[in-house]
């Protein structure tokens, strides 16, 4: 499957490319929908638009911090990010990759075709790892994650709190360099 950022389409018949403000608002209803129900984000209060608008600039169309987006006939499949790790200077060559897929196009390999390109954008960026953190249990994830070449390194046992249960995040990295 063959994928390009710059607006080229890729086999599926998805077309990559960076998100916009006109995407915000679908945007927001794709992670509203983790946020209200499911336990992989660890946000309790789903976003308006205008609170998400940072996040959205928080992504440029260069440099490290990126959010891609797969749309097919004028809909928004999902996104991928790469997001500041940690806000010290040190940890400036790396970021957090995460992906989301609307839940009506889940299981189309969207994960897969988003996670191709941002990681092609990535090469050209003066970044040594990625990281992502993965609510337990999430076996989708866990999968894509490893066929990306993410390896597991560790477990924070029982860190959020959501849906009046504790959650697990397992912590999977990649080596970017």
């Amino acid at each position: 499957m063959s994928t390009n950022v710059n607006g080229h389409r890729a086999d599926s018949g998805a077309r990559i490319r960076p998100g916009t403000e006109d995407d915000l608002e679908e945007l927001t209803r794709i992670y509203n929908h983790y946020v209200a129900e499911t336990p992989i984000t660890f946000d309790i209060e789903p976003f308006t638009v205008d609170q998400r608008r940072p996040w959205l600039q928080a992504h440029p169309d260069s440099g490290p911090h990126r959010l891609l987006v797969a749309e097919e006939g004028g809909k928004l499949l999902g996104y991928a990010t790469s997001s500041a790790f940690r806000p010290k200077q040190a940890y400036a060559t790396s970021v957090e990759t995460s992906v989301y897929v609307a839940p009506e196009h889940v299981g189309r390999g969207v994960g897969s075709l988003l996670y191709t390109a941002l990681f092609d954008v990535l090469e050209h960026e003066d970044l040594h790892m990625a990281l992502a953190g993965i609510t337990l249990p999430n076996e989708a994830s866990q999968r894509l994650h490893e066929r990306f070449g993410f390896r597991p390194v560790g477990v924070y046992e029982q860190v959020g709190r959501k849906f009046g249960s504790f959650w697990d995040v397992a912590w999977f990295q990649k080596p970017l360099s």
